[in-house]
């Protein structure tokens, strides 16, 4: 009788649990049947929700919902905790799966070439959002003592950070945030955020509806210069195309031409300003140098040679996130991304047997959480399709059960699906006393015994 195909998905936020669906969505889920074990470096499933989506969205975070159902049928095993290639290799999972995939996003900064970068007070985006996330690797403080802090970036990650500095922290209470990032925000000094574009509305990369929840709060006054909105051929044509370019250009006009309110805190979004210097002393910001810029009729933008400095103490780069290189994967270096052709990892000219990557490990950090949906199915289709043709390898002990005994002969610490469930209950007990849905543990060992790992 023939075994139900192995499948080893490394990744276990949005992409991954995707291509697990695809998966057991498959004529391969009736006949022979898969299982497939997700393998997840953090103690928790679920990824760039989790860790990456600010608190204040629950609407996003409702995908977890979706995510859930995948997680809870019988042929989907969880292994959290477990971390590639230290805790389980490339070729330790060749030996328990005919194929591995994946699926491990992006969780660095890219990298921004200008001076300054390097000062007291220029920081990653990315670090930020772990740290009001509540990540258990990163440290459990942040530094909030600037009056004026720079946003770089017009992105929806831009949006996330600006939004959290500008807040209040009982505005954020509410939320899932752990007890130290609301101790953290309560001593924010920030009264004034300014989010830099170097382009114009018509290429801001915001969705148009977290763009307008920037308006929502109560404290949170936000201003557009007049002068930044303006259109070439090139912008007008993307409008006329991009019903969410237009939609995003249309709010941005209605907040240039109202008067300025006067919520305590204000957040300027400036366009055509493109960062040349972060300005310093003693090393420490003390400002930001930008070259105004005008469009060239394509809806690209050239400097102008006219500079100006704007008093900030701490500047936010949100120009992009950069995934890890996998050890024992080929690399492309420039875009951040795992070479592949329809989902099959590339060396050399050819397919490396049975490994398969899905997600931004694949095409780079862009897009929504759900437009990772069709880069699963994609992958899942062609790594069938090797299966049908005979084109995978045989595992050595495809057993289920060689995979936990492998884990615990090493001593690995591994969460379940079922420990989830109990991190879960902790974390909704821990918000009850206050009135909130949940609130967050932090810590990883706090983490492995609530999970019971």
């Amino acid at each position: 009788m023939p075994r139900p195909l192995r499948v080893a998905i490394v990744g276990a936020g949005p992409a991954g649990i995707y291509a697990a669906d695809a998966l057991l969505k498959s004529e391969a889920a009736a006949e022979p049947g898969v299982s497939i074990d997700l393998f997840e470096r953090m103690p928790a499933p679920f990824g760039l929700i989790r860790y990456g989506v600010a608190p204040d969205h629950p609407r996003i975070k409702g995908i977890i919902t979706a995510l859930h159902q995948v997680l809870d049928k019988p042929q989907v095993r969880l292994f959290g905790n477990v971390d590639y290639p230290n805790d389980i290799s490339l070729d330790e999972l060749r030996s328990f799966y005919d194929a591995v995939i994946f699926s491990t996003g992006a969780t660095a900064d890219r990298a921004l070439a200008i001076p300054g970068v390097e000062l007291d007070g220029s920081y990653g985006a990315a670090d930020f959002v772990s740290w009001y996330d509540g990540h258990p690797d990163v440290p459990r403080t942040w530094p909030l003592e600037a009056e004026k802090v720079a946003v770089l970036g017009v992105g929806n990650v831009a949006l996330d950070v600006a939004r959290i500095l500008a807040k209040t922290a009982d505005e954020l209470l509410p939320t899932e945030i752990p007890a130290n990032v609301h101790d953290g925000l309560k001593a924010n000094k920030a009264l004034e955020v300014h989010v830099f574009g170097r382009r114009g509305p018509a290429q801001a990369k915001f969705s148009p509806m977290e763009l307008r929840e920037l308006d929502h709060s109560p404290n949170i006054e936000v201003i557009v210069n007049p002068e930044d909105i303006d259109y070439d051929e090139g912008s007008i044509a993307e409008r006329r195309k991009n019903k969410q370019t237009d939609m995003v250009a249309k709010t941005l006009e209605n907040w240039a031409i109202r008067d300025i309110g006067e919520r305590p805190h204000k957040l300027f979004l400036h366009f055509f300003e493109s960062p040349a210097e972060i300005l310093g002393e003693d090393g420490k910001v003390v400002g930001l140098r930008t070259e105004r810029t005008e469009l060239d009729g394509t809806g690209n933008v050239k400097g102008t040679g006219r500079f100006t400095d704007w008093d900030v103490q701490s500047v936010y780069r949100a120009v992009g996130y950069l995934s890890d290189e996998l050890p024992k994967l080929p690399w492309d270096v420039e875009s951040g991304t795992v070479p592949d052709e329809g989902g099959r990892v590339i060396e050399a000219g050819a397919h490396l047997q049975s490994t398969y990557v899905t997600g931004w490990i694949r095409r780079g950090p862009i897009g929504l959480i759900g437009h990772t949906k069709g880069d699963a199915n994609e992958t899942v289709a062609n790594l069938l399709a090797d299966h049908a043709d005979g084109r995978l390898q045989t595992p050595a002990a495809p057993a289920p059960e060689a995979v936990e005994d492998f884990l615990a002969e090493r001593n690995v610490r591994f969460t379940t699906w079922e420990g989830w469930y109990k991190l879960d209950a902790a974390e909704k007990a821990l918000g009850e006393p206050e009135g909130r849905e949940r609130v967050k543990i932090v810590e990883r060992e706090d983490m492995l015994k609530a999970s019971g790992a």
